[in-house]
């Protein structure tokens, strides 16, 4: 076969083999349902409340998160005062409500609830608190298996995301130089060798990624991976984008070879361009990006942001490897100008891209300052206004038309760029397995100065009344009503007014949100501190309906 009819024989079979692999990606897309994405999850609510003493055993214990979360087999418990599973049967999730049948017959004393939950941008949360049942008694301890994270799992997890950075710069960058700057008398099996590299790298990052998502839910070691585990991660909206990304990387491995043999044609080029476009947005989707409070914008800033930091150190990589150690001073004079420009580039986007994301994810300076993803967001703004300062003087080489005369010089200062960079992909690494700012300063203690709890008796039900955080402005109210045997007690109707007659409010109706049979939630504005007068009204039947009032005072 000749030269020539090789060359369409391998084009033909390259944009195959490109089909072949979209067509793996649209199977894994058919075959793993994505879930919805939401954010780190914070416990903001429960009943009976933390540290509550009730007069009766509830036959049921509701958590309320922040945001949906996900089960973790066997880690929602809880544990009677003489240190028995009081919990029965499996805990039901609702969205961001957690309900937990309860034996009500446990008996008095203190009860201990321990919690470990997903949130849907992958993440594990675990908690616990105690209530009384008649009165406190020494706290329980729970026997069971251990809730937190195992620490060698969770280094285990950074490590991957770090060797996944890494494969996507060493596969970007010999793509991106090979593509649009290499001269055409230099071999480009080096470049090559270094982008395959990148890709079995990154391939098998992803792959681990998926594996250790098992014990890290789970709280488990490194082996510790059941098939069922897998499944679950699998289908969720972590195993889904993972998979895409590996779809899209078979994909885009079949035009790969042929830019490493010899310059590809423009349709090649563009369905490489667009499938690597499309695998950075496999991050994003599967972290904190696309549970954000804006999720469409910090999406596409993480892509951009992603996308800019592979452009920029691949392409500093190739320059410190290859480039300034091959090319000629003429070769040099050509490249180094179109690469100064794209690096400048890509260092904007970076920090466009970074500063949407850091006021997106940070939201306030006390948040910035105070909690361990602003600290490693501060450290990362350092290093890299480190690493902008020694690019500035590359450009500067650069522009100065010296560059090409001295590529030791110009080595040096990549290789520079490179080692501190390396720092920051470390520092990003640890940043996507951080509680976001917004979050963690929202959960912090002392953020919420005052929380009202009591329970209200009637003929037909009890209701236990729960308002957040009791003091003026906006506050949350939950409501939940049981019979008076202690039973979840349906509820067909709802009516909630809240009055200051010391100030002479007029009642102002509470509009409430049922979230279940008995339980609903609302949101009211209490302008004005004082005793505010609650009346409940709760309709359980076409006859049946009772009102109850409460006092709250407002601080």
């Amino acid at each position: 076969m000749t030269a020539a009819v090789r060359r369409p024989f391998r084009a033909v079979a390259a944009r195959s083999g490109a089909v072949a692999g979209l067509l793996l990606l649209l199977v894994a897309l058919l075959l793993v349902p994505a879930t919805p994405a939401s954010a780190h999850a914070v416990l903001v609510s429960s009943s009976p409340a933390a540290s509550a003493v009730v007069p009766d055993a509830p036959a049921q214990v509701v958590i309320t998160f922040s945001e949906s979360v996900r089960k973790v087999p066997g880690k929602v418990r809880v544990i009677a005062p003489d240190g028995s599973r009081a919990d029965r049967g499996e805990p039901t999730f609702q969205g961001a409500e957690v309900t937990i049948p309860v034996d009500p017959g446990a008996g008095r004393g203190t009860y201990l609830v321990s919690y470990r939950v997903i949130s849907a941008d992958s993440h594990p949360v675990s908690g616990a608190f105690t209530y009384s049942v008649g009165a406190p008694s020494e706290p329980p301890t729970d026997s069971g298996t251990d809730n937190r994270a195992n620490p060698v799992t969770e280094t285990a997890v950074k490590v991957a995301k770090y060797a996944g950075y890494a494969g996507l710069l060493l596969l970007v960058g010999p793509a991106l130089v090979l593509a649009a700057l290499w001269p055409r008398r230099l071999s480009r099996r080096g470049p090559a060798r270094l982008a395959w590299t990148g890709l079995g790298v990154l391939a098998v990052a992803t792959l681990a990624e998926v594996w250790l998502q098992v014990p890290y839910v789970n709280g488990g070691g490194l082996f510790d991976v059941t098939g069922s585990g897998l499944g679950d991660v699998l289908g969720s909206a972590y195993g889904t984008t993972h998979l895409v990304r590996l779809g899209l990387l078979a994909a885009a491995a079949f035009l790969l070879r042929p830019l490493f043999a010899g310059p590809v044609g423009r349709t090649d080029g563009i369905i490489l361009a667009v499938l690597g476009g499309a695998a950075l947005f496999t991050w994003p989707l599967a972290g904190h990006a696309a549970a954000s409070p804006a999720p469409a914008v910090s999406v596409v800033v993480d892509a951009v942001h992603l996308g800019a930091m592979a452009v920029w150190l691949g392409g500093l990589v190739m320059l410190a490897v290859f480039l300034l150690r091959r090319a000629d001073e003429r070769e040099l004079d050509a490249i180094l100008p179109i690469w100064s420009r794209w690096a400048a580039l890509a260092v904007a986007a970076l920090l466009l891209a970074g500063t949407v994301q850091g006021l997106i994810e940070v939201a306030s300076l006390q948040a910035l300052i105070d909690t361990t993803y602003g600290q490693l967001l501060l450290a990362k703004i350092a290093l890299f206004a480190l690493v902008i300062g020694v690019a500035a003087y590359s450009r500067a080489l650069v522009r100065r038309r010296v560059a090409a005369g001295r590529p030791g010089a110009m080595r040096r200062a990549v290789v520079a760029e490179l080692a501190i960079t390396a720092v920051v992909l470390g520092v990003s690494a640890t940043l996507v397995q951080t509680t976001p700012a917004r979050t963690a300063v929202a959960d912090a203690p002392g953020t919420s100065p005052g929380y009202f709890s009591t329970t209200l008796s009637s003929p037909i039900y009890s209701l236990q009344v729960e308002l957040d955080p009791a003091e003026t402005g906006n506050n949350s109210m939950h409501l939940y009503a049981y019979t008076p045997d202690n039973r979840p007690q349906p509820v067909q109707e709802w009516k909630v007014t809240a009055a200051l007659p010391s100030a002479g409010i007029e009642p102002i109706t509470v509009p409430l949100l049922p979230l279940s049979d008995n339980h609903a939630t609302g949101e009211v504005n209490l302008p004005a501190r004082g005793d505010w007068q609650l009346r409940i009204t709760v309709r359980t039947s076409d006859i049946d309906q009772a009102t109850v009032t409460a006092t709250v005072p407002i601080k």
